[in-house]
Order: structure tokens, then sequence, then C-alpha cells
């Protein structure tokens, strides 16, 4: 709509401009009104342009107001989602050792020895605390190695030895070794233990300190030690070397519990009860 303001004119008579709703943009007259009906067209171009732009703009300044109360949970739920709908859409992977089981997700198959078998799922924290249950896994495999052949041995030396260093024997009566559930551990001196403690502290804490200080070419058990250049320079004969000390301790972990157990229940030395795994068979 216009309004007219009333102007004087040269004859002494008023003239009649309008103007727009506003008051602000006069609208030019013509005698066929051809020129207010186009002035007053863009004129409220013009203002529906204005309001459109300042409606935007509120309506930008209200959303981002908004969003700012808004927590990333809502993106990262999505992402969830989507996540877990993709992973369901996957096809299942079945453990090599357990093949009625879904193998665990971080058990791939890069460690050396590892097929699959986590029946109680412990590495589902991810990559670091398996390297830590394979470090825990290597120290107790090289120390049951090194048991595994000690034990026999110690039935079949102790008596020689003691008798050359005349030295009573640590064997008991039915020729068993001391242990936890045998007995005989308090015979032992205790400077032995304390070495014993010394020795592995320092093995340990280097492994630590390569683990913190060289991370990018250590793996779980890399103690650089290779007195005699035994590891190999290619890469599938390293795993191969590697696959094949993972599955010796296994078994030699088995070993040294089933020696314990075979003696206690027994109560004869795991040597005199199978002489044919320790002994030559010329000799018995």
């Amino acid at each position: 709509m216009t309004h007219s303001s009333s102007l004087p004119h040269k004859s002494g008579q008023q003239r009649y401009v309008p103007y727009d709703t506003y008051g602000t943009v006069p609208v030019a007259s013509s005698s066929n009104g051809t020129t207010k009906l186009q002035a007053a067209s863009q004129t409220f171009s013009l203002n529906r342009e204005t309001m459109n732009l300042s409606t935007s703009l509120i309506l930008a300044s209200l959303v981002g107001t908004a969003s700012a109360f808004v927590g990333p949970s809502t993106q990262a739920s999505t992402t969830a989602l989507y996540a877990t709908k993709n992973e369901e859409d996957t096809e299942k992977v079945f453990s090599t050792s357990l093949p009625f089981l879904e193998r665990p997700k971080f058990l791939d198959g890069t460690m050396a020895g590892d097929v699959g078998f986590d029946p109680l799922n412990l590495s589902f924290l991810g990559e670091g605390q398996l390297n830590a249950y394979r470090e825990a896994e290597l120290k107790h495999s090289r120390l049951a190695m090194l048991a595994a052949a000690g034990w026999p041995l110690s039935e079949l030396l102790d008596k020689k030895l003691a008798a050359m260093f005349n030295l009573d024997p640590f064997l008991d009566a039915g020729d068993r070794v001391p242990s936890v559930l045998n007995g005989g551990l308090g015979q032992v001196s205790p400077l032995y233990w304390v070495a014993c403690i010394a020795f592995a502290a320092v093995i340990d804490f280097n492994g630590t300190n390569r683990a913190t200080f060289e991370a990018e070419g250590y793996f779980p058990g890399n103690l650089g030690f290779d007195p005699l250049g035994l590891y190999p320079k290619n890469e599938d004969e390293r795993m191969s070397m590697q696959t094949s000390e993972i599955k010796h301790g296994r078994v030699a972990m088995m070993a040294v519990v089933g020696y314990a157990v075979q003696e206690f229940v027994l109560k004869t030395g795991v040597v005199d009860e199978t002489p044919f795994f320790f002994t030559p068979f010329w000799s018995s």
C-alpha cells in the first residue's frame, strides 16, 4: 500500500506524491498509471527479499544456538549404529582351533601360533592387551621349557653330583625333586632363590626397556638374545621360528604340570615311572 503526501506546487496548488508503505520511497506517478504500478511492484519485491533475508538470518541464528546445546553423541551414535550394522552384515569367520565358535576379533592370525583359541574372549580389550598376554605367555613358555628339561635331569644327576661334592642329595625317598606339591624346597639355600629372582628381574627389566624405547622394531618376546645368530633374516622363516617356539612352550607348560601332578599322585619320580622317556633303551 502507498500513502500520499502534499507538496507545494508552483501554481499555488498542492501536488500529492505517493509513498510506499514505510513512507521512505516515493512512488512516481503517471497519467496512465503504468509507472506507478512498476514502482510499487519493485518496492514490494524489495521489501519481500528483505523480509526473506531477515527470516533466514533469524532461523540460522536459532539453529546455530540450538546446535550448541546438542552434544557430539548424536553423530557418534549414528556412526556406531551404522558400524554395528555393517559388522552384522559381514560374513562370520570361525576359529581354527574351535570351529564351532566365531573367531575373536583381534585374533586375526598375524601373531605366531595364533589359531583363534580364546573361548573366554580375553582378547576383547584390543591389540595392546593382546601383546601383554603374549609377553606373559612367552615368559612362562621359556621357563617351562627349561623346567621340562631340568626336572628329569635333576632326578637323573642329583645323587651323582651330590656324591661327587660330598653333599646331601635333594631327592626324597621316592626320587622326587623338591617342588610345591612334593615339598623339600626348604633344603634349597635362600641365596639360590635370591640369585634366581635377581636374574629374572634383570631379564624382565631388559625386555621392558626394549619395549618402551625400541617400540618401532619390538615385538613380544624380542629380547635381542641371539648369540649364535640363529634368527633368520627372511620374514617367513622368522614367523616359522616364532611359531615353533610358542608351540614348544605350550607343550612344555603342560609337561611341567604333568610332572608335578604325576609325582604328587604316584609318589615316585617321573624318571622312575616312565624311564623309556628319559634313559637310553639299551640301559634299561
